[in-house]
């Protein structure tokens, strides 16, 4: 097979770049003479992110679409024009022989340009709720894919979201040792993980350093990830007593998953990406749903938590006395965490990449 020509588009958010590079990376896996080019914005992370991935990155002009059909919609064609010109314009210098959009800015004026050229579209929505984007390129074209059976899209078959193999090839119990090494916390006893995402979070922050000297009466270690904007202040621990369980504070983790291994409880948003990757590697959760885009983030934790896998707890209903009335209880039961780490396992899935992969070689072939 000669080299395949693939144009990704999946810009803005990490939530849209992240498994468009997985998947990348797999295609390039599978056929490592693929020639792969990215379509992004300037206003969002795709130039940080993708060419750190070693793609060619191509700019367009950002096209937000509301999140309904509505009226602001109607108004969308003329926003458009620009972009799927730019987009248009790629696909031809590139040859490209197929589209994979993963949903976000950039998504759309690539799927309006690749119809027009009658190019393949495949689709890959991450989230529980789709976005316009994908929404309206499920009308496009039969090659839908999808995080989870739930998901409402036409023509969708789910096969979980693109991971790093970093993650998915993660052994926990193996690394586990080092890791908690790595991040000064000690090898026995129960590790909780706290993360707010990329950006942090405010309300989780707040409610597990509010209950830090409970979780230490617990005898529970805590690796709490804050965000680079956010700072938590705390009574200091004393490391050598081992009555007073070590409390790390970071501002940020480049390698989750050394975090995933020294962790045996997570307390965290539920992003399409962090469930899915939670998931596949067994770690199980109490998430916080952003209580924002009409709880769409509580969709994307409910596989996971009707699994018996993890916790769902308002932003509301979450503050120091749930830490320690409803969370310390799960974190010092281990044979509750090892059953809610078995459940967290069988709902996750350890190769979207790679299927995703396939399935676009098997397209390109077809075309040909």
């Amino acid at each position: 097979m000669t080299a395949p020509r693939v144009v990704v588009a999946g810009g803005h958010s990490a939530g849209h770049i992240e498994p468009t590079m997985n998947f990348a990376d797999a295609l390039r896996r599978l056929e490592p003479t693929a020639e792969i080019t990215a379509l992004g914005t300037v206003h969002g992370l795709d130039t940080t992110l993708i060419p750190a991935r070693g793609y060619p990155l191509e700019l367009v002009p950002p096209v937000p679409l509301p999140r309904e059909l509505n009226r602001a919609l109607l108004q969308t064609p003329g926003k458009l024009r620009d972009s799927v010109l730019a987009a248009g314009a790629v696909l031809d210098r590139v040859r490209a022989e197929v589209v994979v959009g993963f949903g976000g800015y950039v998504a759309a004026p690539a799927y309006v340009a690749a119809r027009r050229r009658g190019l393949p579209i495949v689709v890959h929505e991450a989230n529980a709720r789709p976005g316009v984007a994908n929404r309206l390129a499920a009308r496009m074209t039969t090659h839908v894919f999808t995080a989870s059976p739930g998901v409402r899209l036409a023509h969708a078959t789910a096969i979980g979201i693109p991971l790093r193999p970093a993650i998915t090839g993660l052994d926990r119990p193996a690394l586990r040792d080092a890791a908690r090494q790595r991040f000064g916390l000690r090898s026995d006893g129960p590790v909780l993980m706290v993360t707010g995402g990329s950006q942090g979070a405010k309300a989780i922050n707040a409610a597990v350093s509010g209950a830090a000297a409970a979780l230490r009466a617990a005898g529970v270690q805590v690796l709490h990830i804050t965000g680079p904007q956010h700072v938590v202040e705390m009574p200091a621990s004393n490391p050598t007593d081992p009555a007073d369980p070590p409390y790390v504070v970071l501002p940020y983790v480049d390698e989750m998953q050394y975090a995933y291994a020294a962790a045996d409880f997570a307390i965290c948003r539920s992003g399409a990406m962090t469930c899915a990757e939670l998931a596949a590697v067994g770690l199980p959760a109490a998430y916080v749903p952003l209580p924002l885009r009409g709880g769409e983030q509580r969709l994307n934790a409910e596989p996971v938590v009707a699994a018996g896998g993890a916790l769902l707890v308002d932003n509301a209903g979450l503050d120091p006395a749930w830490i320690e009335t409803t969370l310390i209880p799960v974190l010092t039961d281990h044979g509750r965490i090892a059953a809610m780490s078995a459940r967290a396992s069988a709902a996750g899935a350890l190769d979207a990449d790679v299927v995703l992969a396939r399935h676009v070689l098997t397209v390109v072939a077809e075309r040909r």
